[in-house]
């Protein structure tokens, strides 16, 4: 589907959600949908501030979908998605801000979706005079595109209340909410990341990481080392990880609340690294096939499975590893990971699963 499309139909859509709005409504849509929301980001204590401020005010209106869609890769979290959730306000503002470093469109791409609102309003497809939007895109443009506001009418009859996201963060929103109910519920979190090799496991608990300010303990850490890799244990589903050193150094110490002592594993020399110790946080993270393995999930308060098809889990692998590297996934590595997935029913015993889509 072509740009011109999209976007036609994303202004169509919004006149229809929003039958009260005027040319600037569409134009701070516009803008939204292109630069996103970096020129609102203050530092965290003022924007918890003003998060706080609205979410005491009558709730806005409700109408339609949340997150709502823009045309482009940002959207709008209608604050109501808190309450009715979970969702903690300072994940919230955290997410908003990592928001506005998204990449964003310029003024090109910004005249192309003009282009489009204009014709429209030409076909009188639009709820206001061709006149009229026509007028507001020349001043608009004259000024430089400068940020919009939105109309007094939209106001009064919406009440707006949200935040601009990108949305590939947005798709995370039902696993932060559940942390969020989770962290509400209990002083200290254990979360699981499953799936498959190339899901994104990695670099979710990365995300996780600078949202929360967590602990992150990687599987890949506890791989077994050579003498352990006997054939009964390789033969087992879920074998090829020492599950017992992992239980024993990461799980039982954080559901004690003990500070937390192990050696990762060097899969170039094979061997043990040098300890490394970890305080107990309010969210501990743990991420990597195997770490839903039955002998281990009951130490978790939750779970979520990343789910990749087979044809982007092959073109994640292939671009980012040597060929005798990715042999070994293909040949060893995944077949492993498939087999213990099958026979765990791992993904059915996740509290989450998170589709892979990009």
């Amino acid at each position: 589907m072509g740009l011109s499309q999209t976007t036609t139909e994303w202004i169509l859509s919004h006149c229809r959600r929003y039958p009260a709005l005027g040319p600037e409504d569409v134009l701070k849509g516009l803008h939204q949908s292109v630069f996103g929301c970096g020129h609102l980001v203050t530092d965290e204590a003022a924007g918890l501030r003003a998060l706080q401020a609205e979410l005491s005010a009558p709730p806005a209106a409700d109408t339609g979908p949340n997150p709502e869609t823009l045309d482009g890769d940002f959207c709008r979290l209608h604050l109501r998605y808190l309450p009715e959730n979970g969702l903690a306000p300072e994940t919230l503002f955290r997410l908003f801000a990592l928001s506005a470093q998204a990449p964003a469109g310029d003024a090109a791409l910004l005249e192309e979706k003009l282009a489009c609102l204009l014709a429209l309003a030409q076909s009188g497809q639009l709820p206001f005079s061709c006149e009229e939007t026509a007028r507001a895109a020349a001043d608009w443009r004259a000024a430089g595109f400068p940020a919009r506001r939105h109309s007094e009418p939209f106001r009064r009859a919406y009440r707006p209340a949200y935040r601009v996201l990108w949305r590939a963060y947005a798709r995370l929103l039902p696993l932060l909410s559940a942390i969020d109910r989770q962290l509400a519920r209990r002083p200290r979190v254990i979360a699981a990341l499953e799936g498959g090799s190339a899901a994104g496991k990695t670099t979710l608990a990365a995300l996780l990481k600078r949202i929360y300010r967590c602990n992150i303990f990687h599987m890949d850490d506890f791989f077994l080392r050579p003498e352990q890799r006997t054939a009964a244990r390789l033969a087992e589903a879920g074998g090829n990880v020492d599950r017992e050193r992992f239980y024993a150094e990461v799980l039982l110490p954080l559901r004690r609340g003990e500070t937390v002592r192990y050696r990762p594993y060097d899969c170039r020399s094979q061997t043990l690294s040098a300890p490394v110790e970890t305080a107990p946080g309010a969210l501990n993270i743990v991420e990597g096939a195997y770490s839903m393995h039955p002998a281990l999930a009951e130490y978790y308060d939750l779970s979520a499975f990343l789910r990749v098809t087979p044809e982007m889990q092959r073109a994640r692998i292939r671009a980012r590893n040597d060929p005798e590297a990715q042999r070994r996934f293909f040949s060893d590595w995944i077949p492993m990971e498939e087999a213990y997935f099958a026979a765990a029913d791992t993904a059915a015993r996740c509290d989450l699963i998170l589709e892979v889509t990009e």
